[in-house]
């Protein structure tokens, strides 16, 4: 949820002109994370838990990607930008850590 409120402290000072396309897709893809890992750990089975866990991790790439679009294009600044993306690493190899956690157990 930190990186949540570093994405959103961020996206404040884009373009007028991005607030219903780069803005919107950057805050729905940062939200998805940790909603869906929420939801995925409310689950019953580990086999629930990882399609929610797997979720996650693709709206983590696709922030990735979103944010280096803003970073191309001038949105955000070096230093913001190695800091969100450095936030977003460590939390797809927590997201992928998990993942085979749960995998393992169910036997997979």
């Amino acid at each position: 949820m930190g990186l949540c409120k570093l994405v959103y402290a961020q996206t404040k000072s884009f373009p007028q002109h991005e607030l219903y396309a780069l803005t919107s897709q950057i805050q729905r893809a940062v939200v998805s994370i940790p909603t869906n890992i929420a939801e995925g750990s409310g689950r019953a089975t580990d086999k629930e838990l990882c399609h929610f866990l797997k979720i996650s991790l693709g709206s983590a790439y696709e922030l990735e990607t979103e944010l280096t679009l803003a970073y191309e294009f001038g949105y955000i600044c070096a230093e913001n930008f190695e800091d969100m993306k450095n936030c977003l690493v460590e939390i797809q190899k927590m997201l992928y850590g998990l993942i085979n956690k749960h995998n393992t157990n169910q036997g997979e």
